[in-house]
């Protein structure tokens, strides 16, 4: 059976093509959901591609991956650098977490360069844009195949 691998995206990414391509670059939600399916389907995992501005929702669909998903893939966009709640629900989840950013949150404003989420994470991918997701998903599959191969 494949595993499922939820990637959840936060805030704003839904305008990516429109929001600051100089940062963000030229490509939609929608081109970075096809590019994470192929890479998916590469690795053999299943995903799950959401993507909502509201940080509640977000909490919501991490802990419906405890039941369901064998790990998160999360760009939590801004609540990146300010939700706590994310992070206690990626806590309490217990899942492996890859977190993914399309720009390197280093060489960002100060406050971007915290990152709560990273609290929770197994590993964290910025600043390679949209081939980022390719490889955590990449990331994820090896993740994944270590615990199989532990059990």
């Amino acid at each position: 059976m494949t595993a499922l691998v939820y990637v959840l995206n936060g805030p704003n990414l839904n305008m990516l093509g429109v929001r600051e391509p100089e940062i963000y670059g030229s490509e939609t939600l929608d081109d970075l959901r096809l590019r994470t399916e192929k890479a998916a389907a590469r690795s053999g995992l299943n995903i799950e591609f959401r993507q909502s501005n509201i940080e509640g929702e977000i909490v919501n669909w991490v802990q419906e991956a405890r039941g369901r998903a064998k790990g998160i893939i999360i760009n939590a966009g801004g609540y990146t650098h300010t939700s706590v709640a994310i992070l206690d629900a990626l806590q309490a989840v217990s899942l492996p977490v890859v977190e993914v950013h399309l720009s390197n949150i280093f060489r960002r404003d100060e406050f971007r360069q915290h990152s709560y989420i990273s609290l929770a994470a197994t590993g964290v991918i910025c600043g390679l844009g949209a081939k980022g997701y390719e490889l955590a998903v990449e990331a994820m599959a090896d993740i994944l195949n270590k615990s199989v191969r532990k059990a």
